[in-house]
């Protein structure tokens, strides 16, 4: 087997005096950067102007045919970036290699730029918080859905870490396009805070504002007790009796499309 770190087909460049070895760099920067997995992610990273380190694949032509296909706009910009190896190398790289077999990692955004953009005023779009979110793919979507909306941002409380690899890979890439965060209760920034609970004000009677922050409980537990005390509304989104929940992401979605289409989110 050939040997990953050695592999003939990691070159960049066709100038031996200037090849750059993808998996050398990869190895060096993985444990400090972010894992875009997937040619979903790489795409929308470079879109939103992440800072990408190295980007391999094993079918280096697959890859900016998809480029040509959905992603032009930014063609030329992974056709610099995307290293071909083989495809036991990029194998090695990943924890769950992606049909498209496209892997890069990239430089996680500045907390303090972050925390700068969530706590802007006045905002333009509402901050998605997560209250002790448990599901990684969950959370994930739920910053797919905020990045969609424009929203200003996602914020998680508890353990569950918003930068972990399966959370960018269900949010394919778009961290990049909003600030990604986790803070505790006192931390979040300022705005009234609705917070979805059954026991609720019917959503359909409310306007939610631009700075609102928008609070949604654990998929499991609902909100803590920290969360609801900070809350200054309880908003209930409407369903059929004897339904017991959404899931999370459907709720978050709910509730943007319910702020845009009430004057939100300019065209």
């Amino acid at each position: 087997m050939t040997d990953p770190a050695h592999d003939p087909s990691a070159a960049t460049s066709e100038d031996p005096e200037n090849q750059v070895d993808p998996v050398a760099v990869w190895r060096r920067a993985a444990p400090d950067a972010v894992l875009l997995d997937g040619f979903h992610a790489l795409k929308h990273a470079v879109r939103f102007g992440a800072e990408v380190l190295v980007a391999v694949t094993a079918d280096r032509a697959a890859a900016l045919a998809l480029a040509d296909e959905l992603a032009a706009d930014v063609r030329d910009a992974l056709a610099e970036l995307l290293a071909e190896v083989s495809h036991a190398t990029y194998a090695s790289l990943v924890p769950r290699p992606h049909p498209t077999a496209v892997a890069a990692l990239a430089v996680r955004p500045d907390r303090a730029g972050n925390l700068a953009k969530l706590a802007y005023a006045p905002r333009t779009a509402p901050v998605v918080v997560l209250d002790q979110p448990r599901n990684l793919g969950n959370a994930g979507a739920v910053v797919r859905l905020a990045a969609g909306f424009g929203a200003t941002g996602v914020v998680t409380t508890g353990t569950l870490d918003p930068w972990h690899p399966t959370v960018v890979r269900g949010g394919a890439g778009l961290h990049f396009a909003t600030a990604v965060e986790r803070l505790t209760v006192d931390e979040l920034p300022p705005g009234p805070l609705f917070a979805l609970d059954p026991e609720g004000e019917d959503i359909r009677s409310l306007k939610l504002p631009d700075e609102a922050l928008l609070a949604f409980g654990s998929e499991r537990t609902g909100l803590s007790a920290e969360l609801r005390a900070r809350a200054d509304h309880l908003v209930a989104l409407p369903m059929r009796p004897q339904v017991s929940s959404y899931n999370l992401a459907t709720s978050v979605a709910m509730t943007l499309y319910h702020w845009s289409a009430t004057g939100g989110a300019p065209a």
